[in-house]
């Protein structure tokens, strides 16, 4: 552990303990786009944070926000009560998705709580329209949705569920790639489904859903009659191109989740948005749903979200991104042109992978896909890694020098490792 102190007080996550402390890997300050760490090296920031910093670090009005209402009103609580700050971000979020599809949001503080929510609102859902046995909730192989109980049950990825006692009796799984899959699924338990939760882009490699599986996914919901949910914790807020990508399915999802840019990173939050007929039958029944989070929905995180909504419109963030979206395209069709190893090029707008292979046709392995990250990093950009590919998720508002200078950097870095 090479931590430069005796005591090294901090658990990195999702790093072995061999790996803490590393200056290279502790930032220091975030401005723009770009990144400075503690061993002076400083970086464009393809990752948008965590895919949640859309606008670019330091946005002034957003903080200008946050520090208005950590004034006016440091905390205020939504168990029991509400306040004006989480009317009025509540409204901007239903106003900016549809208000013709969603009537009300329910404010949680991650992507992870917030689909720990959805499978806890599906199943009280079914309960009130008189179908009980609908217990189970689907999701997808390779989908991410989270790692809190309720939300690592859901994720399709293996990544220890076993070791950890994750319970998994009430949730099944199919492959995106295979709709007829999921017709067999609905065939054989369509009547016990609460809900089938998807992503519109799978955040595990940047792969789209496939057409003819979500076209599946409507006809079988209108068949079955369970509840779709689209989890936008990644593509929301203009990651794939429109402000959330299921606004473009043929019909709308029944619940969206959004997390990642609701804030533009700024506070840990998340919102639940919550469509008429949902809505309906817990109004019909008057019914309480139990679910509530200290930190949900406080006055600062409102502000924040009220703040980002009004920034895209300002900057005009959309069309921000299609400019770097199209950048993007050339990059990854002269990648997938000059390179061996790339294979495929996956995802929308600003949410990209590159699919990447040995010369064998072996995809590579976390080991050679850190050393393609490594190796780009040194050309001058962060990017973060996939399972056989690296991903590209860059600020909407690059602007057209960052993003030749990113896709050289990655150009550069992609041609080193061979």
């Amino acid at each position: 552990m090479n931590t430069g102190e005796r005591h090294y007080p901090l658990w990195e996550l999702l790093v072995p303990p061999g790996s803490y402390g590393k200056p290279e890997r502790r930032a220091v300050a975030a401005t723009g786009a770009r990144l400075r760490f503690d061993d002076g090296s400083q970086v464009l920031d393809a990752t948008s944070g965590l895919w949640n910093v859309n606008l670019g670090y330091g946005n002034a009005a957003i903080a200008d926000a946050v520090d208005r209402a950590m004034r006016e009103a440091s905390y205020l609580t939504l168990f029991r009560y509400s306040h004006t700050y989480a009317l009025d971000a509540a409204r901007a979020l239903t106003d900016a998705a549809g208000p013709d599809v969603f009537r009300r949001v329910i404010f949680s503080t991650s992507g992870s709580s917030a689909n720990d929510l959805v499978m806890k609102t599906a199943r009280h859902h079914a309960v009130l329209t008189g179908e009980p046995q609908r217990r189970l909730v689907v999701g997808f192989k390779g989908s991410y949705h989270g790692l809190t109980y309720g939300a690592f049950s859901l994720s399709g990825e293996e990544l220890g569920q076993q070791l950890y006692g994750v319970d998994t009796r009430l949730v099944r799984h199919v492959d995106p790639d295979r709709p007829e899959d999921l017709e067999r699924l609905m065939r054989r338990e369509g009547r016990r489904v609460a809900a089938v939760v998807c992503e519109p882009v799978f955040g595990s490699g940047a792969r789209d859903l496939p057409p003819a599986t979500l076209a599946a996914l409507l006809e079988l919901r209108r068949e079955y009659g369970f509840l779709l949910v689209a989890d936008e914790v990644a593509t929301g807020y203009g990651r794939t191109g429109p402000l959330f990508a299921s606004s473009a399915w043929a019909q709308p999802p029944d619940l969206l989740v959004t997390s990642k840019g609701l804030t533009n990173g700024t506070c840990a939050a998340s919102a639940v948005l919550v469509s008429h007929a949902v809505c309906d039958a817990f109004e019909q029944s008057d019914a309480l749903l139990v679910h509530g989070e200290t930190q949900a929905g406080t006055p600062p995180t409102c502000a924040a979200i009220t703040a980002t909504l009004e920034q895209f419109a300002e900057l005009s963030a959309l069309e921000s991104g299609a400019r770097v979206a199209s950048a993007l395209d050339t990059l990854l069709g002269e990648l997938a042109a000059e390179l061996p190893s790339v294979t495929a090029t996956t995802g929308q707008g600003c949410f990209r992978g590159i699919q990447l292979a040995e010369d064998d046709g072996a995809p590579y392995s976390a080991e050679r896909v850190q050393q393609t990250i490594e190796a780009i990093r040194g050309h001058g950009a962060l990017l973060h890694p996939g399972p056989g590919c690296v991903q590209l998720v860059p600020p909407l508002t690059l602007t057209d020098e960052e993003t030749h200078e990113l896709c050289t950097a990655v150009h550069k870095g992609l041609a080193e490792v061979r």
